[in-house]
């Protein structure tokens, strides 16, 4: 039993803090993970009835010169600013990522983040697969598309692939840092990337924009099921390395 002359009230409050923090942490994610979950299951009942027909057509045209459909809105440098975002949710450009990622997480021996990320980016290319053949939604009309695209149109891969890659890497960068700059920092990337690419699809016209809303839902709710998946190894099935504690001191932001 601690004696009362033991007790350091500022180091243990710290502490207590430090915990609730990381907690909030994991409340977090499995809020998104659930509420990624529902919105796909709400959107993929609406698109399979035919009540996203409107609200697709109507965003769509809204990125159109009146009466040319095949005209982007919007200067001929956002045109291209477009394309080139759009290229960041490739199955290629995030194949790099991926490997460059893994690699770098085995030089420096975290071996079940390496995992998790590896695993995270295959199953979404997998789940996503069979989601577009499970139900086979055409893509808007060629007249719509500024570039070319293949494969069934629902849910956007490039949208839920970038939604798996960057915010899993960005949440196991915010996990590992002590600083709330930087942890706000790696989150805001990545949510920024993912909402770029898929807002790009929707511009280039190669995808709905329900299409988009659910690649961002599942590929949220698949990105926070690997990090949890990879805190609780952390914290269960995992050694615990020094470099992986923070002391309560080192959880003030230093200015």
């Amino acid at each position: 039993m601690r004696r009362l002359s033991d007790l350091q009230p500022r180091r243990d409050w710290a502490r207590l803090l430090a915990a609730a923090r990381g907690e909030l942490g994991v409340l977090a994610a499995l809020l998104v993970l659930a509420g990624g979950a529902l919105a796909f299951l709400d959107l993929s009942e609406a698109v399979a009835e035919g009540d996203t027909k409107a609200f697709d057509m109507a965003v769509l045209r809204a990125l159109r010169l009146p009466g040319d459909p095949s005209g982007l809105v919007g200067p001929p440098w956002l045109h291209v600013a477009a394309a080139d975002v759009t290229a960041l949710g490739s199955v290629t450009v995030l194949g790099l990522v991926v490997v460059l990622a893994v690699a770098l997480m085995l030089c420096l021996r975290r071996w079940s983040e390496a995992v998790v990320v590896l695993v995270g980016a295959v199953g979404g290319v997998a789940i996503s697969q069979a989601l577009k053949h499970l139900f086979l939604r055409e893509r808007p009309e060629m007249v719509y598309r500024a570039v070319e695209a293949a494969n069934p149109s629902f849910p956007s891969g490039h949208a839920m692939l970038s939604a798996v890659v960057f915010l899993t890497l960005g949440a196991l960068a915010a996990r590992f840092s002590p600083r709330r700059r930087v942890k706000a920092l790696a989150l805001g990337a990545a949510v920024l990337l993912s909402l770029l690419v898929g807002a790009s699809r929707v511009y280039l016209g190669v995808h709905w924009a329900s299409d988009v809303l659910a690649g961002w839902s599942v590929g949220a709710a698949w990105a926070m099921a690997c990090w949890l998946a990879a805190w609780a190894w952390g914290r269960w099935g995992g050694p615990v390395r020094p470099q992986d504690t923070v002391h309560p001191d080192e959880c003030r932001d230093p200015s």
